[in-house]
């Protein structure tokens, strides 16, 4: 009996080690994402002053997550060109595209539509091209005094994974399945032709 009590005793100790050890309700999980931005950009910081009083005080989720993406790195606020924005609103013309980030021209679009746009930084032919065509380029304070909900408006985002650094992240490069890109030191007949790219070379990818 006594032999029975003394298991009892040790088992209960032992499972009270284990939950002490266990962070179950994530009390002392540091959170990673950023509440600030990095940047001591006077501008910006004025901005994160302005949709941070915005996301506090009304009830809009647009102001929450334009405040979010004004703390993001540069790599995470990719930018969209002239055509990609002309193609992403072109259900939604009458409404203003908001992109926090950077607007690029596209010489390869040779009509720009009359739009409205509200962004970080628009590139200077950009500029010129939507003022051309009748629209408006709004700053985001601008913005925010017009529509303090994101009414009527459309919020855009480049693609991340838009990078020439991302087209070598994966599975190692020739490995069955895979389509990462090599660091090659040159592309040319002597470099990287053999197995993986030939099936009479082990196999083809």
């Amino acid at each position: 009996m006594r032999d029975i009590l003394m298991d009892a005793v040790a088992i209960a100790s032992y499972t009270r080690a284990v939950d002490r050890g266990i962070d179950i309700a994530n009390k002392h999980a540091k959170s990673r994402n950023r509440t600030a931005p990095k940047s001591d950009n006077v501008y910006l910081l004025l901005l994160v002053k302005l949709f941070r009083f915005l996301a506090r005080r009304t009830n809009s989720n647009f102001n929450k997550v334009v405040l979010k993406r004004l703390y993001m790195s540069r790599i995470n606020r990719p930018p969209v060109s002239l055509s990609r924005l002309v193609a992403l609103t072109k259900n939604a013309s009458l409404k203003t595209a908001v992109v926090v980030g950077t607007i690029t021209d596209d010489e390869r679009m040779e009509v720009v539509p009359k739009m409205s746009v509200a962004a970080l930084h628009v590139s200077q032919g950009a500029r010129a091209r939507i003022l051309n065509a009748g629209g408006e380029v709004l700053t985001l304070d601008q913005l925010a005094l017009r529509a303090p909900t994101g009414s009527n408006c459309v919020l855009l985002r480049g693609q991340r994974t838009a990078r020439e650094a991302v087209k070598h992240f994966g599975s190692g490069p020739g490995t069955p399945g895979s389509s990462t890109k090599p660091y090659v030191r040159s592309k040319g007949r002597k470099f990287e032709r053999a197995r993986g790219r030939r099936a009479s070379r082990g196999y083809k990818n």
